[in-house]
Order: structure tokens, then C-alpha cells, then sequence
């Protein structure tokens, strides 16, 4: 497949800047550097749409760098024939057509020298400095001599470690694959496949996450037509059939400005063509195409209240589908996305989708992080990870806003901050790898409150189990349940977006996950930690009392009840089963058939039903007998040796145990119910205590309806 066949075209070119011409670059580059007062021929390109971003942006630092490179790369050609050096130069080019700083456009130059030539990381830093350096060695492959098979992960390790410090590390890497993408077709057709699967498993879920729609369209075009070449050839014969498709959709943008001009808002209306992956998912779903569905429109205004005003127009003059209606505006998306979505029928029924965002949440939507540059004044790139307080140095962004020590890092996403943890607990490269993929498979994000205070960024989808790691790590070890906005909850609940979440801890540092919890973990660190944990215990995985499977009765004598007294001579007393009435509870009798009183606390059920009856109730006073019977429900969660430990503490209170039921467990929470017998009543509060303490116990209550066992 030749590298033109790989390209998906201009129908695919967010941008109207013209592709750079490698043929003529190629020339350029021969002829070497140009003398020291101008900027090489070769860098024409660069130095245009670096200026239409940057108008005052220094070159000289550029040049330096691309004397560097050219000399360092001299003699060096691609398999396509070209000078190596074009493809440091297209790889800037992609950078600046997208926005960044020349920071990053002097790295980006550099990106290959310390992997492909003699120059080293030291030559870097003494004549670019720290900021330079550090981007460089981000993107700077592990050698396979030194890590064979592992080569590969590890050096996406290494770069995503980097990305964790400064995001700039993986924008050179996105836009070097997609130059090497577009360029794949001189490779062979197996190992075209094999970087085009790495592409689609990693880097576009990273471009997407990083909200580089510019670089993650391009490349899943890319991808298509190298991985599915049938569907791609049939897309692309679909669109060249419909070339006529825009006009519908300029119709209706002639419609759209009449409309604005009209309300008095300013604003730029474009007809956005879909890519072809788009096209594609926009086929399977809806089968047959209309003219309308090849493209989108887009509207560009200035503020924020113009977004909704344009929308509220659009609303009122055509007939909008309610359902395609998204507002990222007031709730972005994890990746900075901003937008709002609609979608209105014009007269004749065709439907347009609208996207109306500002000019500045479009150039975030394009370039994403990209866009953002460096967001402190200057950092130490050399820090720790972990750390993002500013530092002296040079390399400032120009332009940034000074770091003001509140600002929220844009760089480092909740899903960056749980990828850079969870690496740490993946050694294995190969457990690494295959994590990672998954990980990134995963593309939406909400966020859930603690109730503690503070936020949680989970994918969407997570578990309570995946918020237990999220917030405690190998703490979680020990998690017995969940308060989902303040009611109880199984681990195995899938939260929202909005939730807030209490988690429930043991005291018990000593138990750990069950297995079943992999099956409801969804994030990488949750999963490592539990497989962890049971690979480290293995004594602890199939533990018959984990979760008791099916119920249990223990049963012993059971007592009457003799120290309740009824005004009513001749009656037999039986305390009620329902509410197991003692001392000194406040109670009531009803007769019942046999000549028998039955004995409930007042504020039982049956007490409200026998009086809607009209039963008379009887008075019915406490003896001097302290003995007395009552049955307890227990609520709790599954865990190894928890009906030992229920029982002991309830030995331990001086109670007997006359009767006990454990029901099969639901949702991992298991219901127990005791009928116990004391010795004393006052001793019952202490009892439901004790029992309360016990690990995975969550609530202890007297009966207070007909049991059921």
C-alpha cells in the first residue's frame, strides 16, 4: 500500500494550512543551513504557522536547532528516499500548524537526535537547557540491545512517566506518529499492521484524553485504511459519490447566518466535513446516508452567553431533535472538550447537527493540550512527578498566565494521575502492556464526591470497589461495603456521574478482597491491587465462610417467656416472636384465641393492626424476673470466619443462642437473624454493640416485623 493510499485526503484536513511538500523540503534540506541573518529555506513552513499563532514568537532558537538537527542527520535518509531531516521538519510543522509554543517546536526538531545520531542529552541541555532536554529525552526510544522485547512498553513507560511532569512530552509523540503514519505505506504490510494496532490501542485513546482532535481524527483515518482496507475503500467511494452532500448543509448554513444576523449575534458559521471514520460509524448507524449526515456545521462566536444565545435562536426559528441536544459547556469533558451540541430539521426535513463553541473552545477542541502550551510561567522538568509547585528556570511559555498556586494543572487529568499510580504496581512489562490498552479502552470519565469532602475522577463504569482504591489504595484491602449518596451499597455498584460515596473499612487490617471483586473492578490500579493481594494469600481464596452459599439454623431449647404480667386472671402470657419484647421496653397485650395474651412493644406493627381491628388491648407490667428473649437481624457483608466471630462476641456477652439463621448472601451482603436468650435485659444494649463492633457487621436492629425465617 503506498503511502498516498494510506493518506485519507483533504477531505479529512481540519486545517486549510497546505501539507508540507517533502519532495521540495527534501531539496531544501540538501542545500544546508542558511546563513546566519535568515531562516533556512526549510523552515518556511514552520516559521508561517508558527507566526500565525506566536506573531512574536523568537526564531533564532529554532534555527539553532534545526542547524543542529540537519548536521546531526546528515547522510541519513527515510525508506521513502527523502532526507532524514524532513521528518523532524514535518513533525514541527504538525506542532506549530496546531499552536504550540516554540518550546515545544525546538524539542520537536530535536526529538531524533539523541536516539539516531552522536548527539547527546548533555550537548541538548548545555545549549537548549533543562525544559528542551527533558522533552527530548521524553520522546527518546528505549534501545532494544538493553531491553529486547521489552523495549516497547518499557519506553511507553518511560513517556507517559514523562507526560506526567509535562504534557509536551506526548505531544511531540502524537504528532511523530502521525508523520510516520502518513509516510507507512513504504513499510511492509505486516509491520503497517503492527504499528497501526499500537496506534489504534494507545496513541489515539491518548490524543483522545488529551482532546488533540486534530492529531486523534488523522490518525484513526489513517488506521482505517490500513487495518480495514474494504471498509475504508467503500467509505471513501461513498463520499466521492455524495460530493454534492455539502450543499444541503450550505443551504442550511445560509439559513443559519440569516437567522443570527437577524438576532444581532456575531458569529461565523462553517460546514464541517466528517472524516471517514466518522462516515463510517455514522453508516452502520444509521444505514443509508443523507446529504446532511457527511458533515456537521459549526458555529464560532465570541463569549460564552453567545453559545447559548445562538442555540436559543436556533431552537426558536428551526425545529430542533431534543434528543441529540449536549451541553460540554457547563459540564466539559474530561478532556477539556467545551462545546454545545444540537441538532435542528430545515423546512424540507433534513437534519443538521450543530456544534457551537467559542473561538478559543474550538482551538482547545482542535489541539487540546496543545493549545494550553506550558501552563506554569516555568517549572523544573527534572522534578518529581508527583510534584507541581513552580520553579526557577528559563524556557517560560510566552504568554502563560503566571501559576498563582490554586490553579488546577491541566496536564494532569485524574486518568494521567491513576495511570502514573498503578504503573508503579505493574514491574512486568508485559502486565504493563496489556493494562495499559485496557486502561485507555475505557474513554469516558465521571466524577464522584466524597463524603468526607474532596472529588474522586473515575472512569465511567467504575465500581465501588474501584473508588475503595481510588481513595484508600492497599488500605482497600479491608473495605467491607459502600454509603452511595447516603444509603448502603454492595461494592459491586456501577456509580455516576455526581454520586457521593462513604466507604466502610474494617478494623480488621488483616482481611482482604474477595475474588468476586475483580469482577467488579474496573480500573487498573483496583484490579492489580486485588490480584496482588490473592496471589500473596492464597490460603484466603475459596474460604467456605467468605460468603456463606446457603442458610444455616442453629437451634437449642427454647424458654418461655414468665416475666411479663397481665391484668387478666387465668391468661397464658406469650411474648410475641414478631418484636420479642423485654425489659423494660413499653408493651401491650392482645387476647388471642386459647385464652392466651399476646405481648407486643408498643411501637411494633401488629400493635397498629390489632387496633385497627378493634382488639382491646391489656395492660401488661414487667415481673422481677430479669431473664428474658429477643431476636436480633444483622446486617453485614461476606468476609472469612465473620458467623465465628458474630458468635463468639455474642458468647462473649453472656447471651444463648437459641435459634440463628443465615440467608444465602445477595449482592455480597448477608442477613443474619438471631433469637438470643440473657440472662439480664439491661445486658442488651452492650450485646447489639459487641455485635455492632464486630468486622463487616453494618447495622444491628431488634425485630420490629413478623419474621420471615
Amino acid at each position: 500500500m503506498s503511502a498516498e493510499a494510506t493518506n485519507p485526503g483533504a477531505h479529512s484536513r481540519r486545517r486549510g494550512l497546505p501539507r508540507i511538500d517533502l519532495r521540495r523540503l527534501g531539496r531544501a534540506a540538501l542545500l544546508g543551513p542558511a546563513s546566519r541573518d535568515r531562516l533556512p529555506d526549510a523552515m518556511g513552513h514552520v516559521a508561517d504557522a508558527h507566526r500565525a499563532h506566536h506573531p512574536d514568537a523568537d526564531l533564532s532558537v529554532l534555527r539553532k536547532a534545526y542547524v543542529l538537527a540537519e548536521s546531526s542527520h546528515r547522510g541519513q535518509f527515510r525508506k521513502s528516499g527523502e532526507p532524514y531531516i524532513t521528518h523532524p521538519l514535518a513533525v514541527t510543522l504538525i506542532l506549530a500548524e496546531l499552536g504550540a509554543e516554540t518550546t515545544t517546536l525546538t524539542a520537536s526538531l530535536l526529538h531524533d537526535t539523541v536516539e539516531d545520531t552522536d548527539v547527546t542529552l548533555d550537548q541538548v541541555r548545555a545549549e537548549f537547557g533543562d525544559e528542551v532536554c527533558y522533552l527530548v529525552d521524553g520522546v527518546t526510544k528505549l534501545e532494544k540491545v538493553d531491553y529486547g522485547a521489552a523495549a516497547e512498553p518499557e519506553t511507553f513507560r518511560k513517556m507517559l512517566v514523562a507526560t506526567g511532569n509535562d504534557v509536551r512530552v506526548m505531544s511531540i509523540k502524537l504528532a511523530d506518529r502521525l508523520h510516520n503514519m502518513r509516510t507507512l505505506g513504504v513499510m511492509r504490510p505486516e509491520k503497517q499492521a503492527r504499528i497501526a494496532k499500537v496506534t489504534r490501542d494507545v496513541l489515539i485513546p491518548l490524543a483522545e484524553r488529551l482532546g488533540v482532535q486534530a492529531l486523534k481524527t488523522e490518525l484513526e483515518d489513517l488506521v482505517f485504511a490500513i487495518l480495514h482496507p474494504e471498509e475504508y475503500a467503500h467509505t471513501r467511494a461513498l463520499i466521492a459519490d455524495n460530493a454534492t452532500a455539502g450543499d444541503a448543509l450550505a443551504a442550511i448554513s445560509e439559513d443559519v447566518r440569516r437567522v443570527l444576523r437577524e438576532a444581532d449575534i456575531p458569529a461565523e458559521v462553517l460546514v464541517r466535513p466528517r472524516h471517514f471514520v466518522s462516515v463510517h460509524r455514522s453508516r452502520l448507524k444509521r444505514g443509508e446516508l443523507r446529504g446532511t449526515d457527511f458533515g456537521r456545521l459549526l458555529v464560532l462566536v465570541g463569549e460564552d452567553a453567545d453559545c447559548y444565545a445562538v442555540l436559543g435562536e436556533l431552537h426558536t426559528c428551526f425545529t430542533p431533535v431534543i434528543s441529540e441536544f449536549k451541553d460540554f459547556i457547563a459540564a466539559p469533558k474530561f478532556n477539556l472538550y467545551q462545546s454545545l451540541h444540537t441538532a435542528v430539521a430545515g423546512p424540507d426535513g433534513a437534519v443538521a447537527e450543530v456544534l457551537i463553541r467559542t473561538h478559543q473552545m474550538h482551538k482547545v477542541a482542535e489541539a487540546g493540550v496543545v493549545a494550553l502550551g506550558n501552563p506554569y510561567v516555568s517549572v523544573d522538568p527534572y522534578a518529581s512527578v508527583d510534584s507541581a509547585e513552580p520553579a526557577d528556570g528559563a524556557g517560560a511559555t510566552a504568554g502563560a498566565e503566571p501559576y498563582d498556586g490554586e490553579r488546577a494543572d491541566p496536564t494532569r487529568p485524574g486518568w494521567l494521575s491513576r495511570l502514573l499510580e498503578w504503573q508503579q504496581a505493574a514491574p512486568d512489562p508485559d502486565t504493563f502492556w496489556t493494562t495499559l490498552r485496557a486502561d485507555l479502552a475505557q474513554d469516558r470519565e465521571i466524577t464522584v464526591f466524597r463524603a468526607e469532602g474532596g472529588l474522586l475522577g473515575l472512569p465511567a463504569g467504575a465500581t465501588c470497589v474501584d473508588a475503595a482504591y481510588a481513595q484508600h489504595g492497599e488500605a482497600a484491602h479491608c473495605c467491607l461495603g459502600a454509603r452511595v449518596n447516603g444509603r448502603l451499597a454492595p461494592l459491586s455498584t456501577v456509580l455516576s456521574d455526581g454520586d457521593t460515596v462513604q466507604l466502610l473499612l474494617a478494623q480488621d487490617a488483616a482481611s482482604g478482597p474477595s475474588p468476586e471483586w475483580l469482577d467488579h473492578a474496573r480500573t487498573a490500579a483496583a484490579r492489580i491491587a486485588i490480584t496482588g493481594w490473592l496471589a500473596a494469600h492464597p490460603e484466603a481464596v475459596g474460604t467456605p465462610d467468605a460468603a456463606p452459599r446457603a442458610s444455616h439454623a442453629l437451634t437449642a431449647d427454647r424458654r418461655g417467656a414468665a416475666n411479663a404480667v397481665v391484668d387478666l386472671p387465668g391468661a397464658t402470657v406469650r411474648l410475641a416472636g414478631c418484636c420479642t419484647p423485654v425489659p423494660p421496653d413499653a408493651v401491650t397485650g392482645f387476647p388471642v384465641r386459647g385464652g392466651v395474651v399476646r405481648v407486643h412493644r408498643q411501637e411494633c406493627r401488629a400493635v397498629e393492626r390489632m387496633r385497627a381491628l378493634d382488639r382491646e388491648p391489656v395492660a401488661v407490667s414487667w415481673g422481677d424476673a430479669s431473664e428474658c428473649q429477643v431476636t436480633l437481624y444483622v446486617e453485614s457483608f461476606g468476609r472469612p470466619r465473620l458467623l465465628a466471630d458474630l458468635t463468639e462476641a455474642i458468647a462473649t456477652a453472656g447471651a444463648a443462642i437459641v435459634s440463628a439463621t443465615v440467608e444465602p448472601p445477595s449482592e455480597q451482603r448477608v442477613r443474619h437473624t438471631y433469637t438470643l436468650g440473657l440472662p439480664d435485659a439491661a445486658g442488651l444494649p452492650g450485646l447489639m454493640r459487641a455485635m455492632r463492633d464486630v468486622p463487616g457487621v453494618y447495622d444491628v436492629s431488634r425485630a420490629q416485623h413478623p419474621a420471615t425465617a
